[in-house]
């Protein structure tokens, strides 16, 4: 890929919100960039081959609103025509031939372009192609197998300004998407994520000027497309993630089924005859693609957004101006304006009945959100977490008497539940029932929720809010804030959620679910907590008897951790159960080594049995091989 990986998106967010100017904001240039919304394909198709004409130059860039700053970046455009981000959209059937001209009219740097081949084919050779200063390259190539491909480029040797180190060429390509040569061409969107970096994310090293835009098809939220569809529309989206950085993409209130999933030159479609693959979360690793299909099933506003924290916050302006913290907590809008990044709004047209649901008798739960005072919290590191009332049953957080993870809340399948959310904190806040199907007010979005003229609002201090939903399926799923999200789940507020067939019979005992989510204080980052905690206690197993681990990824960032379960250096087995609550086909449900990579917003559930005494040791781990927590599993 284009960058090189930041150990940790964190601090560079921490770091960004000191004011600055960028050195990459000058005077306008000649072009003024268009945003590509990858509907139109672009070429001319002639008997069967696509002739197209690509020329790489500079212009200004608008991620934001039309009339906010811009940013000096490298882009595509079909030549004679107006620059695009992201690059022009190719796109053919199955045995079409392209036909393809680039032109580099840049007077220093040679222009290297990746992805204008044959795609489909397994193959470690270099595919690029250089093209000199002021000179054109023709190339043509079969297209190759369906699938969702990208291509992209990038200008080597380069002069630039003193103190310019922005990502230029973080725009520079476009999605290329090859149709089966017989099938009706379907109605899908295509999307590209990126991220524009005002310095390098280098590995442990991100400087105090650092400034991020993450965006879907060359927008930022809240300026990305709004989308709307019908009920029972058939909708599909392909995703191309030409980012350095993996992005979790959670879809609120309904499964998709993952289609395919493709590295840029390789696209493998799930079997179509099997089960589906659904989830509510897939992680999409940088350079790769996927194609994922849905029914939308009940009206309303709804989100579909990355759930790394950090690739959904808003940022600093562009123009230098630092955002106030005093301006994120007294807000209009708290999903307008308090996330940015890789987030869209979806809105489902038509009406749902039921919303009210009269006369139905439901469990009924109180969730308080209120201040840790056992915490040790401040201003700039604050303690929340959660007590759970259930008639004359209390719960709160964990052993130690610290209100963190929250509690663990136990509900029937197809029981109707009540969750009153009283919130006790000095700030708004909400809860956002992950994974959970339930119509669209109660779905915890703050000031997004709902319909035009019945939007759910955020929970004032002081305040509470109703939630009333029956949920359909038993799983695994995660209950968090939706407002001022970042700070609120490094405060303490989150916790599981489980769905079970019958309480009665529920098993804590056999049953664990092991929580990950980042440490209230920033001392602590270099681990990450387990069940509230970087020290947990061991966990007590017998030899021969059925555990069901439920892992659960609600961390604000590290979208790529590892889970592992050791016996002295060995990974013992498991088997597979459920995705995000989603039971896993029996063809899939295998047994296999006990490791298993995670994406924030996942849930996996695994089956494990152990067959002899001894101590394991159940461990999270960074992406890069850092060890972020251990659990000693003890077995007699």
């Amino acid at each position: 890929m284009r960058y090189v990986l930041a150990s940790t998106l964190a601090v560079a967010f921490s770091a960004a919100s000191t004011s600055h100017v960028p050195s990459t904001l000058r005077e306008p240039p000649t072009q003024r960039i268009v945003i590509n919304d990858n509907r139109q394909p672009a070429g001319v198709l002639r008997d069967g081959v696509l002739t197209i004409r690509l020329e790489a130059q500079e212009g200004e860039w608008y991620p934001e609103s039309d009339s906010a700053a811009g940013i000096t970046v490298r882009a595509f455009s079909e030549k004679g025509k107006r620059l695009l981000v992201p690059g022009p959209l190719i796109r053919v059937r199955e045995g079409t031939e392209i036909h393809a001209y680039v032109s580099n009219t840049f007077s220093r740097g040679d222009l290297v372009v990746h992805g204008l081949s044959r795609r489909g084919v397994a193959t470690s050779a270099d595919d690029s192609i250089t093209i000199a200063p002021l000179e054109t390259r023709e190339v043509r190539f079969l297209a190759g197998a369906p699938g969702t491909y990208y291509y992209w480029a990038t200008l080597n040797g380069d002069a630039r300004a003193p103190g310019d180190s922005s990502t230029r060429d973080a725009e520079l390509g476009g999605a290329f998407v090859i149709d089966p040569a017989n099938a009706p061409r379907v109605n899908d969107r295509v999307f590209v994520l990126a991220l524009w970096t005002k310095v390098p994310l280098v590995l442990g090293v991100v400087t105090r000027t650092a400034l991020l835009r993450f965006t879907i098809n060359g927008k930022s939220w809240p300026n990305t497309e709004p989308l709307a569809y019908d009920l029972g529309d058939t909708v599909r989206f392909r995703l191309i993630n030409t980012s350095a950085v993996p992005h979790p993409m959670h879809l609120h209130g309904f499964y998709f089924n993952v289609d395919s999933r493709g590295n840029g030159a390789v696209d493998s479609v799930y079997d179509h005859a099997a089960p589906p693959y659904r989830v509510v979360t897939e992680r999409v690793a940088p350079g790769r693609t996927m194609a994922m299909t849905w029914v939308p099933e009940r009206a309303g506003n709804w989100m579909f957004h990355c759930h790394d924290n950090y690739h959904v916050l808003r940022n600093p302006t562009l123009d230098g101006t630092p955002l106030q913290p005093e301006h994120l907590v007294h807000v209009t809008n708290h999903a307008r304006e308090m996330m940015g990044g890789l987030v869209m709004a979806v809105e489902v047209r038509g009406r749902t009945p039921g919303v009210t649901q009269a006369g139905v008798v439901r469990r009924a739960l109180r969730l308080v959100a209120q201040v840790d005072t056992s915490g040790h919290g401040s201003e700039a590191e604050p303690a929340f977490g959660y007590v759970l009332e259930d008639r004359a049953k209390t719960s709160a957080g964990s052993s130690s008497g610290e209100l963190i993870p929250g509690p663990t809340i136990v509900l029937k399948r197809g029981e109707p539940v009540s969750i009153t959310v009283v919130n006790h904190l000095a700030e708004p806040t909400s809860v956002h029932w992950h994974g959970i199907e339930l119509e669209s007010y109660f779905d915890g979005v703050a000031d997004l929720s709902g319909a035009t003229h019945n939007i759910a609002r955020a929970i004032a201090p002081g305040d509470s809010f109703e939630a009333r939903f029956t949920p359909p399926r038993s799983g695994t799923f995660i209950y968090h804030p939706h407002a001022d999200e970042t700070r609120q789940q490094q405060a303490g507020l989150s916790g599981a959620l489980l769905i079970v067939d019958d309480p009665a019979t529920y098993d804590a005992t056999h049953d664990v679910p092991l929580l990950i989510s980042v440490p209230r204080r920033q001392t602590d980052f270099a681990t990450v907590f387990l069940n509230g905690t970087n020290a947990p206690k061991p966990l007590d197993l017998r030899v021969g008897e059925r555990y069901r681990l439920r892992i659960i990824n609600i961390h604000v960032y590290r979208p790529s951790m590892f889970v592992r379960l050791f016996r002295d250096t060995s990974l013992v087995t498991w088997r597979a159960v459920a995705k995000d609550g989603m039971p896993i086909p029996p063809q899939r449900a295998t047994i296999r080594p006990s490791q298993q990579q995670l994406g924030n917003g996942e849930t996996y559930d695994y089956e494990f049995t152990p067959t002899e005494p001894g101590d394991l040791r159940f461990t999270v781990w960074s992406a890069a091989g850092s060890l972020l927590v251990t659990m000693p599993v003890r077995v007699r």
